[in-house]
């Protein structure tokens, strides 16, 4: 099978695509025919092992894993013997944070990991982008008390986690300010934002309203910044660690000395993710925001546009499998 391999941290020029032998399931495990997978944010840091606390799950000095690839969308071929909630032909999707070698023609995974059935109404390509996002989205909201009084603001709206944080919050019917650019805000609006600031004209930072959270999706701005923005008890969190890593102090020291606080939202719970997306796509109630498509021989291209850092929303590689089942 074709799969998209490296044997030391780097940008997208280690990576070279080529011929590996087909994985067997053991007792436990599936094997995915993948249809398509995304090329996100958590995929160029275990790329790069940036920032180096990486390299404490990815490996040091160099990567364990040697195949790039943290998500897939595909199609059940073979299950091992133990397998009991999958069988073949099941229409799949899973995620793993600590990465999965998933940007290849074939993946195997658990049936105890985070993957689930992608329900009937939703294709490969939007189960697949409902994920990395859609998961560091989950576990920004659950590390605070959102109730339906509360009001929040989303900057980076048209990211990956951005996008997904608010159609999350809407599905609860919760308040939101989101903050995108002008290619972007009738997206934003669509995804049934409250108040749409387009930061190339508009400056939120302005803002005369008060939040009780804020959101900082794709970590341009800093609590510093924008504390202004929240209420006296208000909570800061954001998808990056800061500058100089501050988010990790700041979680540690604003919780005693001030009222406004910052916490540091460390992902949990991949199965309680996928279950909540595999709920809310069956509902209706999200879409994701895809943004441009490549193919597994063009993964240097779409490794360097997203570390490029203009993607809007979720980039997807398309695994076109022309091997037999």
């Amino acid at each position: 099978m074709l799969a998209a391999t490296k044997t030391t941290y780097g940008t997208e020029e280690v990576i070279v695509v080529r011929q590996i032998e087909r994985p067997s399931p053991s007792e436990n495990q599936l094997l995915i025919k993948v249809h398509c997978a995304t090329v996100n944010r958590t995929d160029c840091g275990f790329l790069s092992g940036k920032p180096y606390i990486v390299r404490f799950f990815s490996g040091f000095p160099k990567p364990k894993m040697r195949i790039t690839g943290s998500d897939f969308a595909g199609e059940v071929v073979e299950t091992g013997s133990a397998v009991y909630d999958f069988k073949i032909g099941d229409r799949v999707f899973g995620f793993n944070d600590q990465g999965l070698c998933s940007h290849a023609e074939y993946v195997l995974i658990d049936q105890n990991e985070a993957i689930a059935h992608i329900p009937e109404n939703v294709s490969f390509e939007n189960a697949v982008a409902s994920l990395e996002g859609a998961h560091y989205a989950l576990n920004m909201m659950n590390k605070v008390p959102i109730t339906r009084s509360s009001k929040v603001l989303v900057n980076g709206a048209t990211g990956a986690i951005g996008s997904a944080a608010i159609q999350q919050l809407k599905a609860q019917n919760i308040y939101v300010t989101a903050v995108g650019n002008t290619p972007n805000i009738a997206r934003i609006k669509a995804m049934g934002a409250d108040i749409v600031y387009d930061y190339l004209k508009d400056d939120f930072t302005r803002d005369k309203d008060q939040y009780d959270f804020i959101f900082d999706a794709v970590g341009k701005s800093t609590f510093f910044k924008i504390k202004h923005l929240l209420k006296p008890n208000g909570i800061y969190i954001s998808s990056e660690l800061g500058p100089n890593w501050q988010n990790i102090w700041l979680a540690i020291l604003t919780p005693t000395f001030s009222k406004k606080k910052v916490i540091f939202p460390l992902p949990k719970d991949l199965k309680l993710s996928i279950k909540t997306m595999s709920q809310l796509l069956s509902e209706n109630k999200f879409k994701p925001m895809i943004d441009r498509h490549f193919t597994l021989d063009q993964i240097h291209e779409a490794f360097k546009y997203v570390r490029s850092g203009e993607k809007q929303g979720n980039v997807i590689l398309k695994i076109e499998n022309k091997e037999p089942k």
